[in-house]
């Protein structure tokens, strides 16, 4: 069935062109802009015009702003298009204007003789040491449309498994603040009303009852005391975790949740692979790899593994018997590797590695959610039942009395 798509494209004179298709699929789309002399940089489903729900940055909108522009600068120097002029058609194709003017940053530090890889770690929040080491490789070896082909594919990669463990757990998180919410309400507006309706008719109430009042006179009595001691803890617990020890302690900490730490785990053995598999395989060097890698992994305490790791590889002793020492990865990783060193091909099994880990980090967070949703269910269900069933007494009481 026909659709209709937004693409994004350039001419002949490097002018950018923008606007709606209507097809069948987005390669029909770009096989009718060829045919009409331009150069799609992108195509995609025509975006809905109308009301959007935008859920705050966090960091989210950069990420996929760095991954639009990595895809548009592989389309554009394959092309055969200069760097210089690639950078300022992309200023034109980026639609966030404090990106705009990080790129037309780099273009101007390029035009002052800078290469473009120094001029990217002008702006580390955007562009992370292993983008700009790549782009160095990509430089050196005058291959940098490649090189953009292989970033733009690691971004990809990496924004997709972001993206499933986000959208994974938004619906507990959900589940836990309506459940919340709930109980808040009735423990701070309908239990009070049953209340006085028993004081004013000095009618004795059932033990359920008397007990679901009182844990609502203390709540209402507590709840500013409760909340600002909450928000103090919430402070300070966040002031803690940005120290170095606190960090550490956290991160550990969340590597021994049941379930939920052997996703993390997973997913920053993925973030390694990934990272090491597309630095080696473009001729970075091995502990350079490992220091680049390791300082985009989000878990400082695997992060900080990695140390022992780099010695164990200047000391001529490779890279699976110092990861496997660590005890901080899945076992099969170190395995892999050895396999990897043994066939001369580590950058491709440091790939594989990736698939794998990310493969088993979409199962483990099935599993953690198909194992925390009905636990939020249950124990929500336990107290708002018996809620519920205490106020039923008290009604039934209520009629009692009245017969």
């Amino acid at each position: 069935m026909p659709a209709s798509f937004h693409f994004r494209a350039v001419n002949a004179e490097g002018k950018a062109r923008s606007g709606t298709l209507t097809a069948e699929n987005d390669k029909e789309v770009a096989r009718e802009l060829r045919k009409q002399g331009l150069t799609p940089v992108y195509v995609g489903l025509e975006q809905n015009k109308g009301f959007e729900f935008e859920l705050p940055d966090f960091g989210g909108a950069r990420k996929k702003e760095v991954l639009f522009f990595t895809t548009e600068l592989t389309t554009l120097l394959n092309s055969g298009i200069p760097v210089d002029r690639a950078l300022q058609i992309s200023t034109e194709l980026t639609e966030r204007p404090a990106f705009r003017m990080v790129i037309l940053d780099v273009l101007r530090v390029l035009k002052g003789g800078r290469s473009l890889a120094d001029s990217l770690a002008t702006h580390p929040k955007y562009f992370t040491d292993l983008y700009v080491n790549m782009v160095r490789a990509g430089e050196a070896s005058g291959s940098l449309g490649v090189i953009f082909e292989r970033l733009s594919e690691f971004e990809k990669t990496r924004d997709e498994l972001r993206g499933y463990i986000i959208s994974s757990m938004v619906y507990p998180a959900l589940l836990s603040l309506v459940g919340a919410g709930s109980v808040f309400v009735l423990m701070n507006f309908v239990v009070p009303r049953f209340a006085q309706v028993f004081e004013q008719g000095n009618i004795p109430m059932p033990l359920p009852t008397r007990i679901m009042i009182e844990v609502s006179r203390y709540t209402q009595a507590y709840a500013p005391i409760g909340l600002a001691a909450l928000a103090v803890g919430i402070v300070a617990f966040t002031t803690y975790i940005r120290t170095t020890e606190g960090r550490l302690w956290w991160d550990g900490f969340r590597l021994k949740v049941p379930v939920l730490g052997d996703a993390l785990r997973k997913a920053e053995t993925a973030r390694f692979a990934r990272a090491m598999g597309t630095l080696i395989a473009n001729s970075v060097p091995l502990v350079q790899s490992i220091s680049i890698s390791g300082a985009i992994m989000n878990n400082k305490r695997i992060s900080n593994s990695l140390n022992s790791v780099a010695q164990g590889v200047k000391r001529g002793e490779g890279i699976a018997a110092p990861l496997k020492r660590t005890g901080e990865f899945p076992p099969l990783a170190a395995h892999l590797l050895s396999v990897g060193e043994e066939t001369g091909k580590l950058d491709q099994m440091f790939l594989r590695m990736a698939d794998v880990y990310e493969a088993d980090t979409r199962a483990a967070i099935r599993r953690f959610t198909s194992l925390f949703e009905p636990l939020i269910i249950l124990f929500m269900g336990l107290i708002i039942g018996a809620l519920v069933i205490s106020l039923l007494l008290a009604i039934s009481s209520i009629n009692e009395v009245a017969v």
